[in-house]
């Protein structure tokens, strides 16, 4: 399941707004240096899905504002 996210880094408040299903506004404290910016959309974007930080990858977009994460199940089968 891949998710598209808009992330606005820097701003004064931490919040992730659900634009449509598979597609997310996020607004981290966070610096866009260093990738500090992306693990802190990784935390808040898992806490919002309720899911293990470690279920989502970042498939496109490492250093824009437009965001593709990949949802990865890590359920034995």
């Amino acid at each position: 399941m891949y998710i598209s996210v808009r992330v606005v880094p820097g701003a004064k408040k931490s919040k992730v707004e659900t634009v449509s299903d598979a597609s997310y506004k996020v607004w981290t404290t966070a610096a866009p240096e260093k990738g500090k910016a992306n693990k802190a959309v990784i935390a808040l974007l898992a806490k919002h899905l309720g899911i293990k930080k470690s279920e989502l990858t970042l498939s496109a977009g490492l250093t824009s504002k437009e965001k593709v994460f990949e949802r990865t199940d890590n359920v034995c089968k």
